[in-house]
């Protein structure tokens, strides 16, 4: 488990690496990105008391949408106060 200043230096650290990267054109990880995409951020409840971001992109908007849709769904269950059933009932009657 890591602490919030933890936290904040991992992202930082990330940050500083994608910023120096993006510099070199000649980057592998520069060469294999797409010159347009879509991006999303969603973030929601994931159990007690737990957050999660979702960070993505794609070259297709359709996609990009679809997947959004899937991640606010997600979302909402999370912030329910009932519990969702079960979808799948193994060895339950």
């Amino acid at each position: 488990m890591i602490d919030r200043n933890e936290l904040v230096q991992i992202l930082d650290f990330v940050a500083n690496r994608w910023k120096e990267i993006s510099k070199d054109a000649d980057n592998k990880a520069m060469q294999t990105l797409p010159s347009k995409f879509w991006m999303n951020s969603v973030g929601g409840k994931a159990g007690k008391g737990r957050w999660v971001t979702m960070l993505m992109y794609t070259e297709s908007e359709e996609d990009a949408n679809a997947f959004k849709e899937v991640l606010l769904r997600w979302q909402s269950k999370g912030m329910q106060s009932t519990k969702a059933p079960d979808l799948i009932q193994i060895g339950k009657k």
